[in-house]
């Protein structure tokens, strides 16, 4: 590239981490090809001894991807038509519609404006009020990287008799220090079951789908392993105890989750020094000042895994003329998520409408994510930050 060539920023460069561990990674996929062992087996038994280890959990359970970690969790918990279940309705859509294809029905809570994740005095403001079905659940949703509020969330749980899934698809690897406690609980932990994504983008990311739960519960564990094999015997073939469904990880993703895992906290360390270096490049900036954007909120900035960026979210100005310049500017970027889940059209039989969620439905209209993945170079993070200063000039 010549000088005068403009530095491109993709929003995620898949092939810069492969670069690094390439070498780890295809011995071990050979090694899969020639056992011929392909679905579950001891690539999957393995890495979840691994990931459990790693998580603090007593049981981990790979399974097809993170929407199949929600929806399994969801049915062996027996959630279904009459059961409420509270959740965000800023999130990805698996979050919801796991909930609705069981024919339960969400009771969405609002925001915290400054973490975007579940509000919990929202929840409570929830379960004070008439109801339209009995809550059962709670699904809060660890968003962009960071813990949501657990401690008054597992607080009302327990006042109020409710299962808590944690929605970990984007936050593997943080951890939030509940109270009263002098360490800190990785997520996934801490609620019931611990739900995870090992989709390509996500920081510990697989070659294709992939998902894991997580629990301490061992009844619990038991009846999701069998459940993820059509609720089948462990001993006894084509003798199943429940209506499962197939939900199995196979070989492959496993033997990339293995190989990637020991580097996860190394690649969770460089998105917070690209977080930090962003927010240093932006107080430069002068944009801060003159409230244009404002930058993501490290809500527990005493524990060092409080925040793993999974994305880098800016609230802007003008934010869709924002995202044009940028990609006009060969700058990555994306906004996650421009429809909160109650206005969605295939939630209308929810009722759902604009000015119900409000501080959603604003966050919907003015966040947008910029390049945070951990091999980001300096040029490319001040690129970033000029073309963005540039806009608003």
């Amino acid at each position: 590239m010549s000088a005068s060539e403009p530095i491109l920023v993709p929003m995620l460069d898949l092939k810069a981490q492969f670069d690094t561990i390439k070498d780890e990674i295809m011995p071990r996929l050979q090694n899969v090809f020639e056992r011929q062992a392909f679905i579950l087996g001891p690539s999957v038994l393995s890495a979840e001894t691994q990931l459990a280890r790693y998580l603090g959990v007593e049981h981990a359970l790979g399974v097809s991807s993170g929407t199949d970690a929600l929806l399994l969790s969801m049915m062996a918990m027996g959630i279904g038509p009459g059961d409420g279940v509270i959740t965000t309705p800023f999130t990805f859509f698996a979050t919801v519609g796991s909930i609705v294809r069981l024919g339960a029905r969400p009771i969405f809570a609002d925001i915290d404006p400054e973490t975007y994740n579940i509000d919990p005095r929202e929840i409570e403001r929830l379960l004070a009020s008439n109801l339209p079905v009995k809550p059962r659940a709670i699904v809060p949703v660890h968003l962009f990287g960071q813990p949501a509020a657990m401690g008054p969330i597992m607080e009302l749980a327990k006042k109020h008799n409710l299962l808590v899934i944690e929605d970990a698809a984007q936050a593997i690897g943080t951890s939030y220090r509940m109270p009263g406690q002098i360490n800190s609980t990785k997520i996934g932990g801490i609620g019931d079951v611990g739900c995870f994504s090992f989709f390509p983008s996500k920081n510990l990311g697989g070659a294709g789908d992939g998902g894991l739960i997580t629990t301490r519960n061992e009844e619990l564990a038991v009846r999701l392993r069998s459940m993820r094999t059509h609720g089948s015997h462990p001993k006894e073939k084509y003798n199943h105890l429940f209506v499962g469904g197939n939900f199995r990880l196979d070989a492959i993703q496993a033997e990339v989750i293995s190989a990637k895992l020991p580097h996860l906290d190394d690649w969770s360390k460089a998105r917070r020094g690209n977080a930090a270096d962003y927010t240093r490049l932006f107080k430069q900036s002068g944009l801060l000042e003159k409230e244009k954007i404002s930058l993501p909120t490290q809500a527990y900035p005493e524990n060092w895994r409080g925040h793993i960026y999974n994305q880098f979210v800016l609230r802007a100005e003008r934010r869709d003329e924002l995202l044009t310049a940028l990609q006009k500017s060969g700058i990555g970027c994306a906004v996650y998520y421009p429809i909160p889940m109650h206005l969605l059209q295939c939630f209308e039989m929810l009722g759902g409408r604009k000015g119900d969620l409000p501080v959603a439905e604003k966050a919907a209209e003015e966040v947008i994510a910029i390049p945070i993945y951990p091999e980001l170079t300096d040029q490319q993070k001040q690129r970033v930050v000029q073309v963005i200063t540039d806009f608003y000039a």
